[in-house]
């Protein structure tokens, strides 16, 4: 089966103060499943620490995997968690939820990435689930794998997901190399964090060789995949089942109607926050919304 594969880079931004690398959406490519938005901050010492004031969402999760570093969270349904090195914040704002984001520490890695919610959930409560522990697994040699969503390696993460999902953090400290078994189903990306690393898709002819600032794009139908590095390597394997038609992002709102986008504006320009609520204990202002511009309804 023929696949496609295409190399996507990424552009630089800033978030309360933190250089990022935003994979996700591009002019390219908008999505990888219900992968709707990636980025990629670190890893640095800095010398602004990150603080976003509070902010909302509707029709997404936001999932934040720290890698180095700690993040202290609050949102509008008044959970308080300070995210660690090794685990996963889980915020899905549903119906409308808003929150604040402070880095607690000068060094800092992190990937904070969105799911779009399809439409039968894209209403729902709000909530926020903090997970302490995911599941481990050594692949090949010298790559070791930790399954942040959906299956993989004959692991389960313990973070649920509303569509078929794959995310994975692949690791290596020295010279590695793993054949990696894929659902072909799914699309798939490969977001590299630190290092270099070849990618070989079973059944394309050409081994793409991937840095950061990089993410290769491997459509549905391919089987397999072998990942080579010759030094300390780190990469985000992001998958997904295809979507008919790919959600429309502004701001930070997914939807599907330019329309809608207006009426949450408006909802958050409220003093109250609308729908969106508010985050206690933050100490500061909350971001303005700012004007919406002409938006076209994906295709």
């Amino acid at each position: 089966m023929s696949f496609l594969v295409e190399r996507i880079t990424s552009h630089v931004g800033d978030v309360g103060g933190l250089p990022i690398q935003r994979a996700l959406p591009n002019k390219g490519r908008r999505v990888i499943g219900a992968w709707c938005f990636a980025d990629h901050a670190g890893p640095a010492t800095t010398v602004k620490r990150m603080n976003v004031g509070p902010h909302p969402h509707t029709g997404l999760s936001t999932f934040s995997w720290m890698i180095e570093g700690e993040i202290l969270h609050r949102d509008s349904l008044g959970s308080e968690q300070v995210l660690r090195a090794g685990q996963v914040n889980l915020m899905t704002a549903g119906h409308g939820i808003s929150h604040s984001e402070e880095s607690l520490s000068d060094r800092i890695h992190l990937a904070q990435l969105w799911i779009a919610l399809p439409d039968a959930e894209r209403e729902r409560a709000p909530s926020f689930q903090h997970f302490p522990e995911l599941p481990h697994a050594a692949l090949g040699d010298g790559w070791d794998a930790t399954v942040l969503v959906g299956e993989f390696a004959d692991q389960r993460s313990p973070v649920p997901s509303f569509t078929p999902l794959l995310g994975v953090d692949l690791a290596a400290a020295g010279p590695a190399c793993a054949t990696l078994a894929l659902d072909a189903r799914f699309e798939h990306g490969v977001m590299l964090l630190e290092g270099e690393v070849d990618v070989s898709p079973v059944g394309h002819d050409a081994v793409e060789t991937v840095a950061p600032g990089t993410l290769l794009y491997i459509g549905a139908g391919c089987e397999a995949v072998e990942l080579r590095c010759a030094a300390s390597t780190r990469l985000l394997l992001l998958g997904g089942e295809p979507w008919a038609t790919p959600p429309l992002l502004w701001w930070n709102f997914v939807g599907r109607e330019p329309a809608e986008m207006q009426v949450w504006a408006e909802d958050w320009a409220r003093e109250d926050g609308g729908r969106f609520g508010q985050v206690q204990g933050y100490v500061g202002p909350r971001l303005p919304v700012p004007l919406v511009p002409a938006l076209r309804k994906p295709d």
